[in-house]
C-alpha cells in the first residue's frame, strides 16, 4: 500500500485555471451624511503573476491506530436536498420583493415531496450544545423590528427589509424542521467527507452531476474499480470501508485520496470538498487530498482556555508565510515561538491571520481558496496550527481568522469549480457565477447544500481549531449582484435596498452570525463591507445582519488621498469628519493602512511620507533629513488620531507599526497575458515577501522609535480603554492653527498638525476638573522625537470655559506632535 511523506514548505505552481491574485477594493467617494461611512473601496488589490517553487510539506507517514471517534449511526441518511414548503410558519403571504430574489432555496435536481431526514440521534428544533456546564443555544428569530427604532429612515424601505427578514425566518424554520436546527445543520463535516467510526471509514460527497464515482488513493493503488461508490436520490455518493482484519484503518493516516468521477465534462479526479488537509508534493502540479486522522498520541490537545472577548479590539493582522525576517515561507511553529510573543509585547490583544484556508496560488494572499476545511500546508500541519492557537490563548490573545466565503478559486484541479462536471454545483451558473475582476467563482447562497457547506465551514474552524472569531472577507461582493464594482455609493438608501441586493447572500450572513453568536457567545464577527450597508452591525433578532464590527475602510482611503497632497493643505474638519462618520450603535474596526497598501504597486504610509530616504537616512549615527523628520512625526500622528477617533477597534498589518520600508512582492515568474505581452517576474524571489522585524528592533535605527510609539499607543489604550469610552467629544478642529483636540474618557488628545508653528499657552477645553499629566507624547526622544515637552509638569484646570467645554487648561503644543493628557486626580 503506497503512502508518501515529504517535508518542508510548498508553493502553488502556475497552471491553467488557477487565476490571478484576488483584487481588493478600488477607492472612491461617497455621501456626506452623518450616519454614513463616507467612502468605499472597490476592487484594485494588486494583480500578481503565479509563483512556482520546488518546496515540500510535512505529511505524517505510517498507519494509524484504531481511533476512538464517535460512531456514526448506520441509519443516518444524508438526504440533503429538501424542498421548502410554501406554508412554512411565519412566511409572508404577499411580499414586496424590492431588490430581493423570488427564488426558493435551489437544489441541483428536482425532488418529490418532503423527505424527513431526522433520526432519533438528531433532535428536532433548536438543539443545545453543552460546553462545560454552560448551555449554548442558537436563539430563535426575533421580530426584526428594532432596526426601525434605531434608524427611522429605514421605515421608507420597510417592504424590502421585512421581506429580507421573512426569508431569514423561513429558512430558519425549514432548517429547524428538516435538519434539527442550526446546531445540527452546521455539523455537516460529521456526515460528509471522511468520517471514522469504530467499524471503519465512511466517505460521502455531494456531487449530483456525476454519473459514477469511486474513491481512489494510495490505499487501493488508485484503482477506480476497487471502491466504487453508490449514489442516493439526492446526489450524495457514499462508500463504507471496514477496518482491516487487524483492526487498523482501511486508509492509513497521511495517505493521498481523491474521488474519481465520470462527469458531464469527462472523467476527473477531485479532492473532496470536505478534505481536512491538502498538500502539493515536490515536482507535482496538482495538490493531493490527504486522509488526515492521526493516532491519539499525535493529536494536539489544547491546554489553555480561550480568552474572553475584550471591550476594545487591538488587532495585529498577520500572514504566516511572510512573517519571518528571512526570505522564506515561515511556519506555524516559528510564528508561534517568535511572532506571537512580539504581538503580545507590542500590546495588541488579538491576532488576525490571513491565508489559513488552503489556496493553490500563494500570491493570492489566501483569497483564492481551494480547500475550505484544510489549513494551508505550506506552513505545517493541522496540529501545528492548533499549537499556535493554543499558545496565543496562553498569552491572552484572541485569534481571528480571515475567512473567505465571498468566492472560491476558479481552479478546477484542486478546488470546487466544476467539481462534479457542472457549472452550477456550488455556484451560480453563467455570468452571475463568475467574478470577472477576481477571476473567481461565486457561491449560490440560495442553495441548501451551499448553506450547509459554508455554515459547517465556519463551525469547523471555531470548533476544531478554537479560533475566536472571523473577519469575513469581501462581504460587499456578496451582498450586491454588482459586487460593488464600478459602483459609487452616495448614501442613498435605495442603493442598499433595491434589485441589486442579493437577499440570499444577506440571509446567509444573518444565519452565520446567528450560528457564531449562538454557539460561541465570546466569538468575534467582523465584516469587510465597503458600501456602508445600514443595519450591518445590528443583531439579527433586531432585524440586522448581525456583525459585531464593520471595517471602517473609508479611513485608509482618506489617508491615501491626503498623502498625495502637502500636509499644509490638509483640512482638520475633513479628517475629523472621516474618522467619526459612522452609524450610531454600529461598532467599527478602524485602520490607517492594511495589507492592501503594502502590496507591490501601492505604497505604505511610511513610504508615501519618506520615499527613498528610508533607505539612506534611518540610521541614528548619521544626520536625518527634513523628509525623514516630517515622515516619522506624521506617521505617529496619523496612527494615533486614527485609533483615537476612528472606531471601537483598531487594526495594524504586521510591520507597519515601525514603517516597514519594503512592499510585498510574492515570488513569481514571468507571465504571458492573453494579448501576448509578457510581464516580467521577480525570479521567484522571496526577498520582498517577508517582514523585517529586525529593523524595528534595531536600537541604532529610527524604525525603533516608530515601533516604540506604536507599542506605547497600544498600552495606553489597554490602560484607559479610550476606544470604547462612552465619553467622546471633539472640541476643536482649527483650520488655521491645524489643531485637533478631543476627549475620550479621562484623556484629552491634542494634535498640532502645523508644519512650523508651535503654540505656547494654548488653551485646551475639557469637561472634568482636576490635574492632568502627559500620558503619551509623540515628541518623546524614545519615539524619535525632539523632547520639547517636560513630562513632569502638572496641568491644573480652571473654571474657564473654552471651545464649548466648561473647563480648560493651558499647554505648550509643538509643531507636528500629538500629546495625550490623562486626568490623574
Amino acid at each position: 500500500m503506497a503512502t508518501f511523506a515529504v517535508s518542508g514548505a510548498t508553493l502553488g505552481v502556475a497552471r491553467a485555471g488557477v487565476g490571478v491574485a484576488r483584487a481588493g477594493s478600488e477607492r472612491r467617494g461617497g455621501a456626506d451624511l452623518p450616519s454614513l461611512l463616507l467612502r468605499k473601496k472597490d476592487s484594485s488589490r494588486a494583480v500578481l503573476s503565479r509563483a512556482a517553487s520546488p518546496g515540500k510539506v510535512l505529511v505524517p507517514d505510517g498507519e494509524s491506530d484504531d481511533l476512538a471517534s464517535p460512531a456514526q449511526p448506520e441509519e443516518l441518511q444524508v438526504h440533503t436536498l429538501v424542498p421548502i414548503p410554501e406554508d412554512i410558519e411565519e412566511q409572508t403571504a404577499e411580499v414586496n420583493m424590492t431588490g430581493g430574489t423570488a427564488e426558493k432555496l435551489q437544489s441541483s435536481e428536482p425532488t418529490q415531496g418532503i423527505v424527513e431526514t431526522i433520526t432519533d440521534g438528531v433532535t428536532k428544533g433548536v438543539k443545545e450544545l453543552v460546553v462545560g456546564e454552560k448551555p449554548r443555544v442558537v436563539p430563535k428569530p426575533g421580530d426584526g423590528q428594532k432596526i426601525y427604532e434605531i434608524d427611522p429612515t429605514l421605515k421608507d424601505f420597510r417592504s424590502h427589509l421585512d421581506y429580507r427578514y421573512s426569508e431569514y425566518k423561513r429558512i430558519r424554520a425549514a432548517i429547524d424542521q428538516h435538519e434539527g436546527g442550526l446546531e445540527a445543520f452546521s455539523r455537516g463535516y460529521e456526515k460528509l467527507g471522511f468520517t471514522r467510526s469504530a467499524e471503519g471509514i465512511t466517505y460521502r460527497e455531494w456531487a449530483p452531476g456525476a454519473h459514477s464515482a469511486a474513491l481512489v488513493g494510495d490505499f487501493n493503488n488508485w484503482n477506480p474499480n476497487a471502491d466504487a461508490m453508490t449514489r442516493d436520490d439526492y446526489g450524495v455518493w457514499e462508500i463504507f470501508l471496514p477496518n482491516n482484519a487487524d483492526g487498523s484503518s482501511a486508509i492509513p493516516h497521511g495517505s493521498r485520496v481523491k474521488i474519481r468521477m465520470d462527469t458531464p465534462s469527462g472523467v476527473k479526479d477531485s479532492i473532496s470538498a470536505w478534505i481536512k488537509f491538502s498538500v502539493q508534493a515536490p515536482g507535482e502540479i496538482p495538490f493531493n487530498g490527504i486522509y488526515y486522522d492521526p493516532p491519539e498520541e499525535e493529536k494536539y490537545v489544547f491546554q489553555h482556555p480561550q480568552p474572553k472577548r475584550p471591550e476594545s479590539l487591538r488587532i495585529y493582522e498577520s500572514h504566516i508565510g511572510m512573517s519571518s525576517p528571512e526570505p522564506k515561507i515561515n511556519s506555524y511553529a516559528n510564528f508561534r515561538d517568535e511572532v506571537l510573543p512580539r504581538i503580545k509585547r507590542l500590546g495588541y490583544n488579538a491576532v488576525q491571520i490571513m491565508a489559513i484556508q488552503e489556496h493553490s496560488y500563494y500570491a493570492s494572499f489566501g483569497y483564492h481558496v481551494t480547500n475550505f476545511f484544510a489549513p494551508s500546508s505550506r506552513f505545517g500541519t493541522p496540529e501545528d496550527l492548533k499549537s499556535l492557537i493554543d499558545r496565543a490563548h496562553e498569552l491572552g490573545l484572541l485569534v481571528l481568522m480571515d475567512i473567505v466565503h465571498s468566492h472560491s478559486s476558479n481552479n478546477t484541479l484542486d478546488g470546487l469549480n466544476g467539481f462534479d462536471g457542472t457549472d452550477t454545483h456550488y455556484f451560480h451558473g453563467g455570468p452571475r457565477g463568475h467574478h470577472w475582476m477576481w477571476d473567481s467563482r461565486l457561491f449560490n447562497y440560495g442553495s441548501w447544500e451551499v448553506l450547509r457547506f459554508l455554515l459547517s465551514n465556519a463551525r469547523w474552524w471555531l470548533e476544531e481549531y478554537k479560533f475566536d472569531g472571523f473577519r469575513f472577507d469581501g462581504v460587499t461582493s456578496m451582498m450586491y449582484t454588482h459586487h460593488g464594482l464600478q459602483m459609487t455609493f452616495t448614501g442613498n438608501y435605495g442603493e442598499y435596498f433595491g434589485f441589486a441586493t442579493d437577499v440570499d447572500a444577506v440571509v446567509y450572513l444573518m444565519l452565520v452570525n446567528d450560528l457564531i453568536h449562538g454557539l460561541y457567545p465570546d466569538a468575534v464577527s467582523i465584516g469587510e463591507d465597503v458600501s456602508g450597508m445600514p443595519t450591518f452591525c445590528i443583531p439579527v433578532p433586531d432585524g440586522g445582519v448581525g456583525f459585531d464590527y464593520r471595517l471602517h475602510m473609508a479611513v485608509a482611503d482618506k489617508w491615501i488621498e491626503l498623502l498625495k497632497q502637502s500636509d499644509e493643505s490638509w483640512k482638520m474638519g475633513d479628517i475629523v469628519h472621516t474618522l467619526t462618520n459612522r452609524r450610531w450603535l454600529e461598532k467599527c474596526v478602524t485602520y490607517a493602512e492594511s495589507h492592501d497598501q503594502a502590496l507591490v504597486g501601492d505604497k505604505t504610509i511610511a513610504f508615501w511620507l519618506m520615499d527613498k530616504d528610508m533607505y539612506d537616512f534611518m540610521a541614528l549615527d548619521r544626520p536625518s533629513t527634513p523628509r525623514i523628520d516630517r515622515g516619522i512625526a506624521l506617521h505617529k500622528m496619523i496612527r494615533l488620531v486614527t485609533m483615537g477617533l476612528g472606531g471601537e477597534g483598531y487594526l495594524n498589518f504586521m510591520g507597519n507599526e515601525f514603517g516597514h520600508p519594503e512592499w510585498i512582492d510574492f515570488p513569481r515568474g514571468p507571465q504571458t497575458l492573453p494579448t501576448g505581452k509578457v510581464l516580467p517576474g521577480n525570479n521567484n524571489s522571496y526577498d520582498k515577501c517577508r517582514r523585517r522585524f529586525d529593523l524595528g528592533d534595531a536600537d541604532f535605527l529610527r524604525y525603533r522609535g516608530m515601533q516604540e510609539f506604536d507599542q506605547a499607543m497600544q498600552h495606553l489604550e489597554e490602560k484607559y480603554g479610550f476606544m470604547t469610552s462612552e465619553h467622546q467629544y471633539v472640541s476643536r478642529k482649527h483650520e488655521e492653527d491645524k489643531v485637533i483636540i478631543f476627549e475620550r474618557g479621562d484623556l484629552v488628545f491634542v494634535f498640532n498638525f502645523h508644519w512650523s508653528n508651535s503654540f505656547f499657552d494654548y488653551r485646551v477645553g475639557c469637561s472634568k476638573p482636576g490635574k492632568y499629566k502627559v500620558a503619551l507624547d509623540s515628541d518623546d526622544a524614545l519615539f524619535g522625537g525632539f523632547s520639547r515637552l517636560d513630562h513632569d509638569v502638572d496641568y491644573f484646570t480652571t473654571e474657564h470655559p473654552h471651545d464649548n467645554r466648561p473647563r480648560s487648561f493651558s499647554v505648550y503644543t509643538p509643531s507636528r506632535t500629538a500629546v495625550v493628557y490623562a486626568l490623574t486626580e
